[in-house]
């Protein structure tokens, strides 16, 4: 919205600063960090009162988490807040791509969100049915694939970028939607599963979207795909904004969620926020390095995906407990530090995602 003031610039006095993208994503993050703050312990303590017993515990989960009981949920709501009207004041809101991620992140927020009321209403852990919700997600994944294949330069668009290589492209075809479903939808549901432990997802998370802001910004900017060898594609550079506002609403809500947490994030944050990075991949072009910079998400979702199959073959489990997390506390790991040592390996998948962007 503020980008419009820069109609009133002559090229040298203060408005002209709202041209710049990187100008516009710094006010971006202190806007949704400074609401963050603003708006964090009002919403928790309303979260409170109207949740009453809070987010209930799983029976089966680790010992350590029964002293969690009575914690709120739903502090995604914080996030979402806080990212959608820094990103609604300082992005360009003639983007398509902004807006595409602006709906995956509100719609996959609103899935939780029932979810979340499903569990907290009702006492228990099951929540809305995992069939709707995915069915829910494939839709919602599917419309943002096509609009953003829709919005892509032609020699891009339903095309494959691998990197590491500077000119292959794989033709998908109509395979491409499917393919985008999947990484939205994937994205979505591998957070989720790492929201496990108190600051657990949201560090990751923002780290991810850092660095996938920055790959917006380069493959936005033909003068860096030019030197970089990557491919350009127009109008992605506004996604920086998008990722700045994550990083700050994300700080500003683990001020709350640092251990002991006084809010969980719950499925209206966590599936948000996991769709939200895969529309950004889908929409830049970067699915696969998606995988690499949010390894982490990825090794948690397989970790859950082979403990259920062996289980159902052998009768027998490869971990303690699944995701991944759990089996570190069940081994006898602290929770503080399972969390700060995956946000270390969180911070090296996104060097080596960042480091794709030379290397051709």
């Amino acid at each position: 919205m503020f980008y419009w003031l820069a109609e009133f610039s002559d090229g040298g006095d203060f408005f002209n600063l709202f041209r710049y993208i990187s100008f516009r994503a710094g006010m971006a993050f202190v806007t949704a960090l400074v609401f963050g703050f603003v708006f964090g312990r009002p919403l928790i303590d309303l979260l409170r009162r109207r949740q009453g017993k809070g987010q209930p515990i799983r029976d089966d989960g680790p010992e350590s988490h029964f002293s969690k009981a009575g914690t709120p949920t739903m502090g995604g709501l914080l996030i979402l807040s806080a990212l959608m009207v820094a990103t609604l004041l300082w992005a360009r809101l003639d983007s398509p791509y902004v807006w595409i991620v602006v709906m995956v992140t509100t719609a996959f927020g609103l899935i939780g969100f029932a979810d979340d009321y499903a569990k907290v209403s009702k006492q228990n852990t099951k929540g809305v049915s995992g069939r709707v919700r995915m069915a829910a997600g494939l839709a919602i994944a599917l419309l943002a694939t096509y609009a953003a294949a829709a919005f892509h330069p032609a020699g891009l668009s339903y095309q494959l970028a691998v990197p590491l290589f500077k000119d292959v492209l794989v033709n998908l075809s109509w395979f491409f939607l499917p393919f985008g479903m999947v990484v939205i939808v994937g994205a979505a549901n591998a957070v989720n599963l790492t929201d496990g432990l108190d600051g657990l997802a949201i560090m990751p998370v923002m780290i991810a979207a850092g660095t996938l802001g920055i790959i917006a910004y380069v493959v936005g900017n033909a003068n860096f795909t030019e030197y970089l060898g990557v491919h350009y594609v127009p109008g992605t550079g506004e996604l920086l904004i998008f990722a700045s506002a994550l990083f700050g609403a994300g700080l500003g809500f683990l001020w709350y969620n640092a251990p002991p947490a006084a809010v969980f994030m719950g499925d209206t944050g966590s599936l948000a926020l996991g769709g939200a990075l895969g529309a950004i991949a889908v929409c830049t072009k970067h699915e696969i390095v998606l995988a690499i910079v949010g390894g982490l998400f990825v090794v948690e979702a397989l970790s859950v995906i082979i403990q259920v199959a062996y289980f159902k073959r052998t009768g027998r489990r490869v971990f303690l407990m699944a995701p991944i997390h759990h089996h570190f506390e069940k081994k006898g790991w602290a929770e503080p530090q399972i969390v700060i040592r995956f946000w270390i390996i969180s911070l090296i998948l996104a060097m080596i995602g960042l480091a794709t962007l030379k290397v051709r």
